[in-house]
């Protein structure tokens, strides 16, 4: 078991990445009270409910099992959480264990946020793209159908647990979001932290529990170095949102869970290394090795074929990152460095745009 930590002041917590970390960490010693909700859902919980709840033997331990799917990360489902805390009488010296993928963690973490102005709560994340960015953060909420992620909270958990173990259990597909935000990490921050993701990709691709311990290591690390710097994202944090803003056009387009979510972030990414070639910081070399390993990961590099230029502006408008109508994007100066701007041409976006829409596949 390897540990670090998220530096926030009275704010910081460890972050655990290792193999049985429900025997290895104690659980009981990060709670503080006598109430427990855990809130999971419909695929894991047969998986990992009950091993969880073993580790808890002192405590009054409740649970909530929502459906499975980004589909379902509405305000609706999140007032089933609350509907359990008061039904079964938690106070505020109650702990949430979010023990899921990315929709159960924002989801539980909103609901801490907000449960009686604020509780703790526990990120036991069960995917490899929760493990690796959205449990690490603070970033807690639900969607709306206008825009993804627009209806939440900062709201730092009181640990992590990345279980590599977990991850045995994962679809191919999911594996394959995950390593979209290893990639980012690389992308945005650290060229030789993409270099040895290069040299391993095919370890990842199978699982390997040694590289896809130092990959969900080295990601939590630049994810706590950022978020230390940024906590609420007013400067440098914006960086962590590489090809989000045209993956959330997509997924906003598609309808939630239509596309995973690292699959749009995938495609989003090649996009805005386009735009980056475009604006002459990145070469034809290093546009083609960030398709190349994107590929190499299983992961789309093109955008839905139907997506035509002016549904992505019109979605890219809403984005969190708009600033005074004035889209902002995160583009890479060169390999290893992000910048967040949106003094860019227009007209370059709109080649870009252009470049990745294919009509004529629609036909077929």
């Amino acid at each position: 078991m390897r540990q670090l930590r998220v530096e926030l002041g009275e704010r910081s917590y460890p972050i655990f990445v290792g193999e049985n970390l429900f025997q290895a960490v104690d659980l009981q010693g990060l709670i503080k009270g006598k109430q427990v909700m855990i809130v999971t859902n419909e695929t894991i919980a047969p998986l990992y409910l009950d091993e969880l709840k073993q580790q808890l033997p002192d405590l009054q331990v409740d649970e909530v099992i929502l459906p499975d799917g980004e589909s379902f990360k509405t305000l609706e489902h999140l007032n089933s959480i609350f509907d359990a805390l008061l039904r079964m009488k938690h106070n505020r010296t109650t702990t949430l264990i979010a023990l899921g993928g990315g929709v159960v963690g924002d989801m539980t973490g909103f609901a801490a946020a907000s449960y009686q102005r604020g509780v703790d709560f526990i990120q036991i994340p069960t995917t490899l793209l929760s493990q690796v960015d959205s449990s690490v953060g603070g970033k807690t909420g639900v969607n709306h159908p206008l825009g993804k992620n627009m209806i939440g909270a900062f709201y730092q958990p009181k640990a992590v647990l990345a279980d590599t173990k977990i991850l045995r259990s994962l679809p191919p597909r999911e594996l394959a979001a995950g390593l979209a935000e290893v990639i980012k990490y690389g992308l945005i921050y650290d060229e030789a932290f993409l270099t040895w993701i290069e040299a391993n990709i095919e370890q990842l691709n199978n699982l390997e529990p040694k590289a896809l311990a130092q990959a969900i290591y080295r990601s939590c690390e630049i994810k706590a170095e950022v978020v230390a710097q940024d906590e609420r994202e007013g400067g440098i944090r914006a960086i962590l949102n590489l090809g989000h803003t045209f993956g959330h056009a997509i997924e906003t387009d598609q309808g939630y869970g239509t596309w995973l979510h690292g699959e749009a972030v995938g495609a989003g990414m090649q996009m805005a290394a386009d735009l980056s070639h475009r604006l002459g910081w990145l070469s034809n070399a290093d546009l083609a090795r960030t398709q190349a390993i994107l590929k190499a990961a299983h992961l789309p590099t093109e955008p839905p074929s139907s997506m035509e230029p002016q549904r992505f502006l019109e979605l890219m408008s809403v984005d969190k990152k708009v600033l005074d109508g004035r889209i902002r994007l995160v583009l890479l100066e060169q390999l290893g460095k992000a910048v967040v701007t949106d003094s860019f041409d227009s007209a370059l976006l709109q080649q870009t745009l252009e470049q990745h829409y294919a009509p004529e596949a629609v036909a077929e």
